[in-house]
Parts: structure tokens; sequence; C-alpha cells
């Protein structure tokens, strides 16, 4: 008996490593890249199962100021029934009357301060710290920047933590609530990926919607998880179109069933069955895509992060789109590059 495994987890690490997505891409010209994205996208979509339900945003401003030469506002909106969620704008200071601006929706990651971390200089030494550690707080360095950016917390972070203020339950028996949230979701047929996506779409159609913000010109970023998010979110919404995914790239069978680096927030039934990860950031092209990549990141290791992004770059050359993928290959650990950041989103958004 000894010389058989009774280990599952390691069944489940050698099953990964044997299989082979039935939707990978291996093509090469345009004509195979379009009718692998015309066959595979809608079948990836689908294992987010269903969304919630559009409601009427009800914005309530809580709160307006003016920090380091931008407006900052914290609004109170709805986002499907039962459910709202705080969304922290950040707007530049200085705009002419009727000028519109790009915006950019800022995707946090793990962590204790959700959206504050990526909006926020830091009202506290824990926060700075943490911001520091990650370069984190690209919502309030790209506001700076020129453009309005604007963030909510996932499910299972910040305010919307069951576990936090204001809702201080204790239920969880110490369990991530990202994980009770995603058993939750699949007995109603629902993925806390759908859920959180179609909050994200809320909070930009609420965005949309301001003076200043121009419509057409919508971006998207994140970091980790939030790097999850992004890509989810352009994904089901061509509206961006500029994509920068942080430190999220890497091969499932090493990431997450190797490295058990994910959880139910970024996850979907049988995804991984269809395809693995550069398959799923290839399906975002021809639109331009930023990939950040640590040299020292000990979340995804910077070998299989880079083998993720190879995989990516021929699809991105299958679909004639090689000018619009780009690299930024820092020498950090988990956190935001910030190298290209700027000329990424200027070029592709036009000129702020």
């Amino acid at each position: 008996m000894s010389f058989r495994n009774l280990s599952p987890q390691a069944m489940f690490e050698r099953l990964a490593l044997e299989h082979r997505p039935e939707l990978s891409f291996a093509g090469r010209s345009l004509e195979e890249f379009e009718a692998w994205k015309g066959m595979a996208l809608p079948r990836v979509l689908a294992t987010l199962g269903k969304f919630p339900l559009r409601v009427p945003a009800n914005p309530q401003l809580l709160a307006e100021w003016e920090e380091g030469g931008l407006t900052k506002q914290r609004w109170l909106i709805d986002v499907q029934r039962h459910l709202a969620a705080t969304c922290l704008v950040n707007i530049p200071m200085g705009l002419n009357p009727g000028e519109r601006r790009p915006a950019i929706l800022c995707w946090h990651g793990h962590g204790p301060y959700g959206k504050e971390a990526v909006m926020v200089t830091g009202a506290s030494p824990e926060l700075r710290e943490n911001i520091a550690r990650h370069n984190y707080n690209y919502g309030h360095q790209m506001a700076k920047k020129g453009y309005i950016t604007f963030a909510i917390d996932w499910i299972g972070a910040g305010e919307r933590n069951d576990s936090n203020k204001p809702n201080h339950r204790s239920n969880d028996l110490g369990r991530d609530w990202c994980n009770l949230y995603y058993l939750n979701a699949t007995m109603l047929g629902m993925t806390s990926l759908s859920i959180n996506v179609a909050h994200g779409l809320a909070a930009t159609n609420f965005v949309c919607g301001l003076p200043p913000v121009d419509p057409g010109r919508l971006g998207v970023m994140g970091l980790s998880a939030g790097g999850t998010m992004a890509l989810w979110s352009a994904l089901s919404d061509e509206r961006f179109r500029a994509v920068e995914i942080i430190c999220y790239s890497d091969l499932w069978a090493h990431f997450g069933f190797r490295d058990l680096n994910y959880c139910g927030m970024q996850v979907a039934p049988a995804l991984f069955k269809l395809v693995d990860l550069p398959d799923l950031q290839g399906l975002l092209a021809p639109r331009p895509l930023l990939v950040d990549i640590g040299t020292y990141d000990t979340c995804f290791k910077v070998d299989t992060a880079l083998a993720c992004y190879e995989r990516l770059k021929n699809i991105y050359a299958a679909a004639g789109a090689q000018e619009f993928l780009e690299l930024d290959l820092f020498p950090g650990e988990h956190g935001w590059g910030g190298n290209r950041s700027e000329a990424f989103f200027r070029r592709h958004l036009s000129p702020v």
C-alpha cells in the first residue's frame, strides 16, 4: 500500500499536469484565431452561470472632498437586488467646463483594505505600508495622471466582507468568505465571478453617467485577484477598450492545483476543462492588453508567468495584434510595476 498514492491533492496535481483543455488555442492564422474565438468565448462566458438582474443605481453621494489635486467622491449605489456597494471616484481637479476624460475601473486584489488601498494615499500607517509594499494605489496615481478612476469592493473584501464593518458576522468559523460565497452562488446557478462582474458593470454604468466621464473611453486594470476581475470584466463588456492585468499570469496546473493560489472568487465550474489562463487572456485579442509580471513575485512565479505570456503572445500574433500586447517585466514582488501604464492607457484611450 505504501507504494501507492493516498494523497488526493497529489492526485489533483497529476491530473492537472496531464490535462489538455479542450479549447486551447493551437492555430497560427487570423482565420484560425477568429474561428477559435467565435467558438471559445461563448462557452467560456457560459461557465460563469447566471448574472444578477440589473437594478437602478439609486446613487447617494456620501462625501466629497479635495485631496492631493484630486476631487474624491464616495458614493453608495445599488448593484443588484438586496445588495449595494460603495463606489470611490477620483477626479482630476482643474477640468474645463464640459470637458470629459477617460475613466479606468480599478479592481483591488486580496488583502485587508479592499478598494481603499487602490484609491487613496493611506490614512493609517498600516494602510500606507500595504500600499508601499505593492505599489498598490494605482487608482490614485492614474487619477493624478489625468484619468478619472473608480473602484468598488468585490464580495469578500473591504466593506463587503461579512466579518468587517458594518456587517460583523462571525458564522464563517474561520473560513474564507470568498469560498463560502462561491458555494452559495453556485447553489443559485451563479458564481462569485458572475456576481462581481455584474457589480463592476453596474458601477461602470453609474460612473459613465457622471458629467466629466467620457463613456467611449473606458479602461480596466487590477492586481492579482483584481487582475482576475479586470480580465473577466473586459471579456464580459467590450466597452473596456484597454486592459491592464497586473501579476495574474500563470498556468492553472501550477499556480492553481500545485500552489493552491486561488479561491472561490477566481474560478468557474469546468473552466480549466475548456481553457488555460493564457487562452482566457488571449480571448481579449485584438484589444490592447498590458501584462505586468514581477521577477520576484512569490504568488505567481516568474517562470510559469512568462510561460503564460509566451502562449499569449502566440495568440495575439495569430490575431494580427502583436502591437497591442505589451509586457512590463519589472524587478519587484507581487505588485504594480507601473512603468508602462500611463503611456499604455494614453495611447489607447486617446490623450488626456
